[in-house]
């Protein structure tokens, strides 16, 4: 199945500029199902042919994500990820409550065998290829046989998607050497360096944009912030850009302005569309909170490649042959003193 399922009343700025998004990419090709309440999408259409599927709940920013689920199963996000469990829908995107995105993928699509926990991967633009980051959000709290998994499926995602052949991969620390960080780090690194991937050892939050390793695997409250900061850094360098170009003659602010475009167009979290939700039985895109029709369009290219080039069922693949070593590995670490 090739439908995507939109969470159409998901997000800041929803439904206006979540159904412009869904017309964008339905112009561009991609077979969607707009799920929200047909009363407030349908005057949204206007002349567009898209189906809708009701939805009468929505679940707000601020509501408990596992209540709400519970308490309004037929809320957009629910229904959506009910599609997709279903086979009505091969991919679910949403702009919505990310703690009701990642909820309703868990446990209504339900986790890939032998996933410990799923995690939210997201794209730093670099001057070079671009570097995944997990987990950004998902997990706040991990073991060091999570962080495993997670550069795993960081790296099957970086050979899908960026055509890599042996993703290098970093463990996010505060400094290079083996013995750096906390009890997880230092004993994440032990473990990753037997696993069956290409780790290249730490890494710093500076390398983040730089391009030293293809995937880095942490935590969720360090991902997520980690991430949010580079988007702060990204826009603050934008508007120093425009900053300085007002000071210049209008011929040279032009043309200092269309060179940094494409640098801002690349930095920008619209052009990225969003996270994959990686380890679930389902495509699972999460967008910002605050995405636009541009973001939103992008968000569901994703879920459409994600479809296209076997996301799931590669990951599940390479998930089954890492399996017996990273059990090994757990089983003959060291116990603790």
């Amino acid at each position: 199945m090739t439908a995507i399922a939109l969470d159409a009343m998901g997000g800041d700025r929803a439904p206006a500029e979540i159904v412009a998004g869904a017309k964008l990419a339905a112009e561009d090709g991609v077979e969607l199902l707009l799920v929200g309440a047909k009363s407030v999408l349908q005057p949204e259409l206007g002349r567009a042919e898209l189906t809708i599927v009701d939805a009468s709940e929505a679940i707000g920013m601020g509501e408990d994500p596992t209540r709400a689920l519970r308490e309004k199963p037929d809320a957009s996000i629910n229904v959506a990820a009910r599609l997709v469990r279903d086979r009505a829908a091969g991919a679910f995107v949403s702009a919505g409550s990310t703690g009701a995105a990642m909820a309703a993928a868990a446990i209504i699509v339900g986790r890939a065998r032998g996933v410990l926990r799923p995690a939210l991967a997201s794209v730093i633009p670099t001057p070079e290829t671009p570097t995944l980051i997990l987990d950004c959000g998902a997990n706040t709290e991990v073991k060091a046989e999570h962080l495993i998994q997670f550069g795993v499926m960081g790296s099957v995602a970086a050979e899908i998607f960026f055509g890599m052949d042996a993703p290098r991969v970093g463990l996010l620390n505060i400094g290079e050497e083996p013995g750096k960080g906390r009890a997880l780090e230092k004993e994440a690194f032990q473990l990753m360096a037997d696993a069956p991937i290409n780790f290249i050892g730490n890494v710093e939050g500076r390398d983040l944009g730089g391009g030293k390793a293809d995937v880095i695997v942490t935590d969720g409250f360090v991902g997520n912030v980690a991430l949010k900061t580079t988007e702060g850094i990204a826009q603050m360098v934008t508007r120093l850009v425009a900053d300085a170009a007002s000071l210049l003659p209008p011929a040279v602010r032009q043309h200092l302005l269309d060179a940094f475009s494409p640098v801002g167009e690349r930095l920008d979290y619209e052009n990225t569309g969003g996270a994959y939700l990686l380890g679930v039985n389902g495509v699972v895109v999460i967008a910002h909170g605050s995405s636009g029709r541009i973001a939103i369009a992008n968000a569901l290219r994703m879920a459409r490649d994600g479809l296209a080039r076997d996301l799931v069922g590669e990951m599940k693949r390479r998930l089954a042959q890492a399996s017996a070593t990273e059990r090994q590995l757990v089983d003959e670490r060291p116990a603790s003193p």
